[in-house]
């Protein structure tokens, strides 16, 4: 059992990302949760229904960050798991041989795969559409058995009226699953926007320092958790104390870090668009952007993903990449340092994602110097 801070008025996200998941107040007690290193626990006889018996199956180290999670997306149910594409395969694992999943035609590449992989072994139709137009995905949810939904998009950043479609989705009947990754539940909390559950990369954001990979699920509904859970055993798609530890310590600064990044994201955007070697850039922020006024209503802050093209195609995109000395080239994103890549560097990224397109995941550097070092790459490619 842990901690829990109450007073005259709910506390701030900000607040509970520090508080929650603490161990109990008591005297002599310690402020953080201990980590158990254990592969299994003394038991004897018929165990009870709340023993722990073996790892696999549940250890008290996952339950701060568990409960932490999942105060901050306001549900009732965490859930940690292995990977980011674990909890994923955990909420599709539901959907019926022959059923329908619709799915942002941008999203998770490995999201994508997986959904492919389901199609080809169990008949699973997969429905791609462009989340950001209401009225399509509103038609491809008839007759469906689930939405699995990003927004902003990866790598797009295209916005979502997620009201609107978690609405429609659950008139029809239809279990609605949102990846909230990029937004973070800081940003956005799809729960209580009409969600049935909610996914994470815990590698990204919440983590925040490129050094695990976990996934998350959360939920209001008590039977989706348990379903997660014992998929969770079933499957061996289980965390490590170690990383749930380095976790939950990264989730205390979650505020500070997404505040600092979407900062320096917007500034960075609004001058990437006034720069002559670049032909386009996304970011929600962005007055002129498509998802803006969507994003205003919906979200707090606009994320901290950027989508570059620069003049010059996927020649003027690798030499971006390799021009900057500050931005590190890599995949993933969300972590305290700034990366970026070309995305349809992968074979497996959507084809209808621009072959010159830059991802760019940019973190809590001092702004200027971030700047500096794009602006003398991009200087160097400029037709």
């Amino acid at each position: 059992m842990v901690h829990e801070v109450t007073g005259r008025s709910p506390l701030s996200p900000a607040t509970v990302a520090v508080t929650a998941g603490r161990p109990p107040r008591v005297q002599g007690g310690p402020v953080n949760p201990p980590v158990v290193l254990s592969s299994t626990y003394v038991s004897q006889g018929t165990p009870g229904p709340d023993e722990l018996l073996y790892t696999r199956s549940g250890t008290e180290t996952w339950q701060p960050f568990e409960e932490a999670l999942a105060a901050l997306e306001g549900g009732a149910h965490g859930v940690v798991l292995g990977s980011g594409m674990a909890a994923i395969a955990a909420t599709l694992g539901e959907v019926p041989d022959g059923g329908a999943v619709v799915v942002p035609r941008h999203a998770y590449q490995v999201s994508l795969g997986y959904l492919d992989d389901l199609a080809a072994r169990h008949g699973v139709e997969v429905r791609r559409v462009d989340v950001a137009d209401t009225d399509q995905v509103v038609a491809a949810l008839d007759g469906a058995s689930l939405l699995l939904a990003e927004s902003p998009t990866n790598p797009m950043l295209e916005v979502a009226d997620l009201p609107a479609i978690l609405a429609a989705a659950r008139e029809r009947g239809v279990r609605t699953v949102v990846d909230n990754t990029f937004a973070t539940p800081l940003g956005q909390r799809p729960l209580e926007l009409g969600a049935d559950v909610v996914v994470h990369s815990v590698t990204k954001y919440l983590a925040g320092h490129s050094d695990v990979v976990l996934g998350a699920v959360v939920t209001d509904d008590p039977q989706i958790a348990a379903d997660v859970r014992a998929y969770r055993t079933l499957h061996g798609a289980i965390a490590g104390p170690m990383e749930v530890f380095l976790a939950l310590r990264g989730l205390r600064t979650l505020h500070l870090r997404v505040e600092r990044a979407g900062a320096n994201a917007a500034e960075l955007a609004r001058r990437l668009a006034e720069h002559p070697a670049v032909a386009e850039v996304r970011h929600p922020s962005l007055p002129g952007d498509p998802g803006h006024e969507r994003a205003s209503r919906q979200m707090n802050g606009f994320g901290a993903i950027v989508g570059l093209r620069p003049h010059g195609g996927v020649a003027a995109a690798d030499a971006l990449v390799a021009g900057v000395r500050l931005w590190v080239p890599a995949t993933s994103l969300g972590g305290v340092e700034s990366t970026l890549e070309r995305r349809r560097r992968f074979p497996t990224e959507s084809v209808t994602v621009p072959e010159d397109l830059v991802r760019m995941s940019v973190g809590v550097e001092d702004v200027e110097d971030l700047w500096d070092d794009l602006a003398q790459a991009l200087d160097a490619v400029r037709p």
